[in-house]
């Protein structure tokens, strides 16, 4: 799952941030409508959660526009304004719920929750690959139905290696997936999230091995009898 926060507010962006990636899902963040909008039409998400007072204007500006272009993405206000009629004007203006400032966090990933269960990533099935079972709507990782705790960005890369098993993935792909939209993944930070995660594969039998393809990304491919990874020329 992807989520896009419009926030410009820094310590709640953070706090929202950290609860949101805790739970399993992708976060790209930005402060301002701008780079709200340039998000918008360079990536899919599966859920915007958008402030209402923004530096360069107001966010229920930014909703009727992506109604307008027909953009059915769940939106999620967040905002301090929590008069009846600005619920109402939220609403109407296209949202699909809206949360007043301040919240509590549990409230605010149920919510989250509630309007993923009703987009299309949730509706897809479950990812198998050898012994691991991925459930996207969820974000629960198993090997032979025990339970794994990944941290989230080495997740989101088992996801998109599972997507593809069997498959070489390009690195621009997986970098792109690891990435917040605003910021570059380090040189290594890619091969580093791998090795972490074949070592935590390796550690639950999980029958499936991570490749290196040299000079152009990994795939992930099934071997039931648990032989180590390794790298292809």
């Amino acid at each position: 799952m992807r989520l896009l926060l419009v926030e410009d507010s820094v310590r709640l962006a953070a706090l929202l941030g950290e609860a949101v990636r805790e739970a399993g899902w992708h976060l790209d963040t930005v402060g301002t409508l701008a780079d709200a909008e340039a998000a918008i039409a360079a990536t899919d998400f599966d859920l915007i959660l958008l402030d209402l007072g923004l530096p360069d204007g107001d966010g229920l500006d930014l909703l009727r526009a992506v109604r307008r272009a027909a953009d059915a993405t769940p939106v999620l206000i967040i905002t301090a304004r929590g008069t009846v009629e600005e619920r109402i004007a939220g609403l109407d203006a296209g949202a699909d719920d809206y949360l007043v400032k301040p919240f509590h966090h549990r409230e605010f990933l149920a919510r989250c929750r509630a309007m993923l269960r009703r987009s299309p990533t949730a509706l897809q099935p479950v990812l198998m690959a050898g012994r691991l079972a991925y459930d996207p709507s969820t974000a629960v990782l198993t090997a032979s139905g025990e339970a794994i705790a990944l941290p989230p960005r080495e997740r989101a890369l088992c996801e998109a290696l599972m997507r593809d098993v069997g498959r070489l993935v390009p690195r621009r792909r997986l970098e792109t997936t690891l990435s917040d939209y605003d910021s570059e993944l380090t040189a290594n930070a890619l091969d580093l999230s791998v090795s972490r995660l074949r070592k935590r594969l390796e550690g639950v039998e999980s029958g499936v091995e991570i490749a290196t393809v040299r000079g152009l990304g990994y795939l992930m491919r099934e071997c039931l009898d648990d032989e180590a990874g390794g790298e292809t020329p």
